[in-house]
């Protein structure tokens, strides 16, 4: 019914719509999980920089997506690096415990937050969610690219359309994210496990690579 090259089309097609669902949750929860301490205005501007951030990088990463493919054990640095996010986000998480009275807040982001001692916590800053957010989008970008580039084959114009739809789904993803992260904070430490699974499949697979040529 259809000659090989479309065939072959329509598999890295599908392909590639099926890699950038799974990689764009992954890169919208750790983007919310970054900008759900900050108050609604800072938080929409972080997740807005990062979706920036994140076409900014694909579209680099896509130019020299052949050579990165023969760069061995970059995907393990690229984990190593996602490790460093969700350690930070971990602590976040660990000193910003909320008080009984944080529940009866419409948005707690924006109120003074203090730990269960009732010692007043620092705000998260823009800066320092954006750095999070740079650093995930770096190493989540690269794992996008690499895996969509292997998954297009030949087709440079499939390649280019999986990279903005990653973009596109992890823009809704993450606003839609950080608002449930906002009212139900345990949310969370599912998306902190998600993360450390992802950075975890990362090295793990670099590792391998790096093995290959050992």
């Amino acid at each position: 019914m259809f000659d090989p090259e479309t065939l072959s089309q329509i598999t890295a097609l599908l392909t590639v719509i099926g890699i950038d669902i799974v990689l764009a949750g992954d890169n919208a929860v750790v983007v919310a999980m970054a900008a759900a301490g900050l108050s609604k205005e800072l938080r929409a501007k972080a997740i807005m920089i990062g979706i920036a951030a994140a076409m900014l990088m694909r579209i680099i990463f896509a130019l020299v997506a052949a050579e990165l493919l023969s760069i061995v054990g970059l995907l393990a640095l690229g984990g190593v690096l996602l490790l460093w996010v969700a350690w930070k986000l971990w602590r976040e998480l660990r000193d910003h415990q909320p008080n009984l009275n944080d529940t009866q807040l419409s948005n707690p982001s924006d109120e003074e937050q203090t730990d269960l001692a009732g010692k007043k916590l620092p705000q998260k800053t823009l800066r320092q969610a954006v750095i999070q957010i740079l650093v995930a989008d770096l190493t989540m970008s690269l794992d996008n690219v690499l895996a969509v580039a292997g998954a297009a084959h030949d087709h440079p114009y499939i390649m280019a359309f999986g990279l903005f739809l990653s973009v596109a789904l992890m823009g809704l993803a993450a606003t839609w994210i950080a608002r449930l992260l906002e009212r139900n904070r345990w949310i969370a430490y599912v998306g902190l496990l998600l993360i450390l699974y992802v950075a975890l499949r990362m090295i793990w697979d670099g590792g391998i690579a790096i093995l290959q040529v050992i």
